[in-house]
C-alpha cells in the first residue's frame, strides 16, 4: 500500500495543465479585448451627432448671409453680363455716375411733377450713348471720384442719389457677333434693365475711339510699360483668336525678327514679331503717344515723323504696301487708312446697364 503511494504523484501532471489555463486565460482575456472595443465606436457614433447638429445648425445660420439679397444681386449682375466669350480687344467700358438728384429736381421745381411721377419718369429715363460716353460729362453726370462722401458737383446731393451707369461698347464683326448675339438674347427684359443700341460708323472712326479709349488707360510716365500695354492692346484686336495673355505673361521685350514672313513666336522671356506685324505695332505707338503726348514714341526710341517715315522706307514696308509718296504727311495718311480700313462700314453696339439706377430709384422712393 505505501509502495503504491509514490506511484500516485504522476497525477500532478494535470496540474501543470491547471497551470497552463492560466497562461490561456490571458489570451482569452486577449481575444476578448477586440469585442470590449466594439463599444467605443458605438459611443463615438453617439458622441458624434451633437457636433455634427451643432455645424448644421451653424451652417443654417451662416447661409442667409451667404444667399442675402445683396449678394443674390451681386451674383446676378455678374451673371447678366458676361463677356467671357467676346475677344479682348472687341469690349471696352465706360463708366459714369448720374446724379439723381439733379433729374429729380428737374421733374418737380421746373416741370411741376409730383414726387411720385418724378420717381416714374426717372425709372423710364434712357440716357442717350452720346451723354453715357462723353469724355467731359454734363449735367447731370459727372465723374465719380471714388470717395466715400462724395457730393454732387452740381446740386451737392449725398451719394445715395448717385447712380452707376456703366455702358458696354462692342464693335461688330466675324469675331464677336455670334457671342453679342447669344449675350444679348439671355438678357433679362423686365424694367428695361439693359439698354441696346447700334451705331453706323466708318472702320476709320471705329479704330481712332479705340485709340482714343487706349490712351487714356495708359500711363506714360512708364515708357516700358505703356508701350508693351499699347503693344498687346493692338495685337488683341488684329488677332483676337489668340491667347495674347499666355504670350505676354513674364514677357520682358518684344523685338522684330527677320527670320518670320508673318505671325509671331515666344522665345523665353522675348516675344519675336514678323516685320510688317512689328512696323504696325510702331505705328501705333506712335499715334497714341502723338495723340496723348509731344512726339511719337514707339519701341525704336522717340521719332519725328521724317524719321520714322525713313525707318519704314529703309526697311521695306512701304514697297510692300505699294506707297510710293514722297511726302511725309501722305505717307502717314496711306499707313493709316491701310492700318484702320478707312471709309469701310462699320457697326457699334452698346448695351447700357441701369441695374443701378433701377435699384436707386426704388431706394429713394421708400423714403
Amino acid at each position: 500500500m505505501a509502495a503504491k503511494k509514490p506511484a500516485k504523484k504522476p497525477a500532478r501532471k494535470p496540474a501543470k495543465k491547471a497551470a497552463a489555463k492560466p497562461t490561456k486565460k490571458p489570451a482569452g482575456k486577449a481575444a476578448k479585448k477586440p469585442a470590449a472595443k466594439k463599444p467605443a465606436p458605438q459611443t463615438a457614433k453617439k458622441a458624434a451627432p451633437p457636433p455634427a447638429k451643432k455645424a448644421s445648425k451653424k451652417g443654417a445660420a451662416k447661409a442667409p448671409a451667404k444667399a442675402g439679397p445683396v449678394a443674390r444681386a451681386a451674383k446676378a449682375k455678374a451673371d447678366a453680363l458676361d463677356f467671357g466669350a467676346f475677344p479682348p480687344g472687341a469690349v471696352t467700358k465706360h463708366s459714369t455716375t448720374l446724379c439723381l438728384g439733379c433729374v429729380f429736381r428737374l421733374f418737380t421745381k421746373q416741370l411741376g411733377l409730383a414726387p411720385r411721377a418724378a420717381h416714374a419718369e426717372i425709372r423710364r429715363y434712357a440716357p442717350t450713348v452720346e451723354e453715357l460716353t462723353a469724355r467731359e460729362p454734363q449735367r447731370p453726370f459727372f465723374k465719380a471720384a471714388g470717395e466715400k462722401n462724395a457730393r454732387c458737383p452740381f446740386c451737392d446731393a449725398a451719394r445715395r442719389w448717385h447712380a452707376r451707369v456703366d455702358t458696354y461698347r462692342v464693335e461688330g464683326g466675324k469675331a464677336s457677333d455670334a457671342a453679342r448675339r447669344a449675350l444679348v438674347k439671355n438678357l433679362p427684359a423686365r424694367d428695361q434693365q439693359f439698354q441696346v443700341h447700334e451705331e453706323k460708323r466708318t472702320a476709320r472712326a471705329v479704330f481712332f475711339e479705340w485709340l482714343e479709349r487706349l490712351g487714356q488707360g495708359l500711363d506714360f510716365e512708364d515708357d516700358r510699360a505703356w508701350m508693351k500695354a499699347a503693344a498687346r492692346a493692338y495685337l488683341e484686336r488684329r488677332e483676337p483668336r489668340a491667347d495674347w495673355a499666355a504670350e505676354f505673361e513674364g514677357l520682358r521685350q518684344v523685338r522684330r525678327s527677320h527670320r518670320l514672313d508673318a505671325g509671331w513666336e515666344r522665345d523665353g522671356d522675348r516675344l519675336f514679331l514678323a516685320p510688317a506685324l512689328y512696323n504696325d505695332v510702331l505705328l501705333v505707338q506712335y499715334l497714341v503717344s502723338r495723340s496723348h503726348r509731344h512726339g511719337g514714341r514707339t519701341f525704336e526710341g522717340r521719332l519725328t515723323l521724317p524719321e520714322f517715315v525713313r525707318r519704314l522706307r529703309s526697311a521695306g514696308h512701304l514697297d510692300a504696301h505699294g506707297i510710293t509718296d514722297r511726302d511725309q504727311f501722305d505717307v502717314l495718311e496711306k499707313l493709316v487708312e491701310r492700318l484702320t480700313g478707312g471709309d469701310a462700314p462699320a457697326r457699334l453696339h452698346f448695351i447700357v446697364d441701369r441695374r443701378d439706377l433701377l435699384d436707386k430709384v426704388k431706394e429713394i422712393a421708400k423714403q
